[in-house]
């Protein structure tokens, strides 16, 4: 895994292997942030109508300089918008926040199985694709059963599932499943809840090692696993910092130490979470 900086999806499509993350920035604060880190190399910025920084996100991609083919821009549908017509409404809404005319990857924010509309949600985003407005397809938070019921109904899976990943929630058998069916894997809240994880001693040992920072450690630990991190951040030097995850490599003994904690999930639970 050491020298990937992107994954092919299973529509043929490529990802970057790293990304910004954009939540909870403000429209003010993601237009800079988008802007400096599209500047520094990034080339995946990660957005959704619920963090209500779609504005700021487009606006930081126009003021880079990037070109628009260069950039992978991933926006989501929120729950108050599931069923099949709500979606394809919520996506022109985001299309226009974005200033955008089409997005690189659109997902399906939460399942939110209790009502019970994520294959009609998921067929609209079909409909999108094959319209040309959205290049890829995918989902976030959602388990191998509600993965297993996209596929059973429409033939169609995603190409991307993201969900919360970090050391002290390694998802070992949704990554399997992912690995199984061709998924890749994005991390959400890819360094924890950040100042517990970055001063645990086994992550700034193996940081130590290799004369990095803790955060790069965790992050090349989600790079040598597959996945594709997101790590949010504002400032200028910790984004090259995590950007900056391919000149080292991680021994299998390093991985396990990383990863080897306890275990907590920070964010909801996806067979019950609902986010509107």
């Amino acid at each position: 895994m050491s020298g990937i900086t992107e994954h092919t999806l299973n529509d043929g499509r490529t990802i970057p292997a790293v990304g910004l993350g954009t939540y909870p920035l403000d429209d003010a604060a993601a237009e800079k942030a988008v802007a400096g880190a599209l500047d520094l190399g990034y080339r995946l910025v990660d957005t959704a109508l619920n963090y209500g920084n779609e504005t700021g996100t487009g606006r930081g991609v126009a003021r880079s300089g990037v070109p628009r083919e260069d950039v992978f821009v991933t926006t989501k549908v929120p729950g108050r918008h599931h069923g099949y017509e709500k979606t394809l409404a919520s996506f022109e809404e985001s299309r226009r926040n974005l200033g955008l005319d089409y997005v690189d990857l659109y997902l399906i924010h939460w399942p939110l199985p209790r009502v019970g509309l994520y294959v009609d949600t998921w067929r609209a985003l079909l409909k999108l694709r094959e319209d040309g407005l959205v290049r890829s397809v995918g989902v976030s938070n959602f388990t191998a059963e509600h993965l297993e019921r996209l596929e059973g109904e429409t033939g169609v899976l995603p190409a991307v599932n993201q969900i919360e990943l970090h050391p002290r929630l390694p998802q070992e058998e949704l990554r399997a499943f992912h690995r199984a069916k061709g998924i890749v894997t994005e991390s959400w809240s890819p360094l924890g809840r950040g100042r517990d994880l970055l001063t645990d001693p086994d992550v700034v040992a193996v940081a130590e090692a290799h004369g990095v920072s803790p955060g790069q450690a965790v992050l090349r630990w989600h790079t040598q696993l597959g996945a594709v991190p997101i790590p949010k951040s504002a400032d200028p030097g910790r984004q090259r910092q995590n950007l900056d995850l391919f000149g080292f490599e991680l021994t299998p003994e390093e991985l396990a130490r990383i990863g080897g904690g306890r275990r907590q999930r920070f964010g909801g639970d996806p067979e019950v979470h609902e986010e509107f």
